[in-house]
């Protein structure tokens, strides 16, 4: 199994949309063939070290996550989430 993890930074002018670039995660939830589990949310610290927002998911295999890469429902969410924002980390692991 692969676990992929991305922190993601907004811009200042999109973070009124953090509850709506979350929820939009979870419409893939169940729906990408391969992808286990995905859970979403928004920082509740607000540290000068915090992302505004994590996405963790578990897919079966690192097949099912390169095919996850270009799929259509993950490519508008991943063309979103460029736009707005800042930076982002990412880290994706075998478990």
């Amino acid at each position: 199994m692969i676990r992929h993890i991305v922190l993601f930074r907004i811009k200042p002018e999109f973070k009124a949309l953090i509850p709506e670039l979350v929820q939009a995660f979870y419409t893939m939830k169940g729906r990408v063939e391969g992808l286990l589990d995905l859970e979403a949310g928004s920082d509740i610290l607000g540290s000068e070290r915090s992302c505004d927002i994590a996405l963790v998911c578990t897919f079966t295999d690192r097949a099912a996550f390169d095919a996850y890469q270009t799929h259509p429902l993950h490519m508008p969410i991943r063309k979103r989430m460029h736009e707005v924002r800042e930076s982002s980390f990412s880290c994706d692991f075998n478990i």
